[in-house]
């Protein structure tokens, strides 16, 4: 099972004081789950940041606490950072169980070449960034690739139900979902100016009948 690697240690400091352990480069944590005692946890916001980073909210978590010799398997739960600066103040992580299958959004990952894309014209849209998916905690990817070499006209889609994102695994989103789309940029035709109009128009004089007309001498 391929796990990113976390150490942690038990947090005494709670409250109020968090204040004063993230201004020494640590960050609280918490880790929970179904069937397991909470515990208040603390380490390296820089360890934090990487870990964040590589797992985002599906890839598992191998966390030791402290002596612990093995670690637990868990997932990023919520990530809490400061608004006005993205300040990471909290992470939550929830522990899984092996044989338990939990839900996860993975992120759609494109490959292939879409022969429509020949075109300048046309553009390939991911209207649908992540699936929601069911598993196994060993069989959650770390994406979900979304071939497109199939798309052949500006009319084609791939929907939901296309995607084979593997054994074991069961996408969650309505089938008929438009995962992935071609968008056809339409050129906007200019309007003629006013002295383009009227050069467009002809004038054609009137034709009097013969003998309407009085003749002068």
């Amino acid at each position: 099972m391929d796990t990113i690697p976390l150490e942690l240690e038990k947090r005494e400091i709670l409250g109020n004081k968090n204040k004063a352990l993230r201004a020494s480069g640590m960050t609280p944590a918490h880790v929970f789950g179904h069937g397991v005692k909470s515990q208040s946890l603390q380490g390296p916001t820089s360890e934090m940041e990487r870990v964040i980073a590589r797992a985002g909210t599906s890839r598992l978590i191998g966390l030791k606490v402290g002596v612990e010799k093995r670690a637990r398997h868990v997932v990023i739960r919520e990530v809490q950072r400061k608004p006005s600066t993205g300040i990471l103040l909290h992470v939550d992580f929830y522990q899984v169980k092996s044989k338990e299958k939990m839900v996860a959004d993975v992120p759609v990952h494109v490959v292939g070449e879409a022969p429509v894309l020949e075109s300048k014209a046309n553009t390939l849209v991911v209207e649908i960034p992540s699936l929601t998916i069911e598993c196994l905690p060993s069989k959650i990817p770390s994406r979900i690739s979304v071939d497109v070499s199939n798309l052949k006209e500006p009319s084609d889609v791939i929907r939901v139900h296309d995607i084979k994102p593997g054994e074991g695994i069961s996408v969650m989103n309505s089938p008929e979902l438009v995962v992935v789309k071609i968008e056809v940029e339409r050129r906007k035709i200019a309007e003629p100016t006013e002295g383009a109009a009227a050069e467009a128009i002809q004038v054609v004089p009137a034709i009097q009948p013969e003998g309407s007309a009085e003749t002068k001498e």
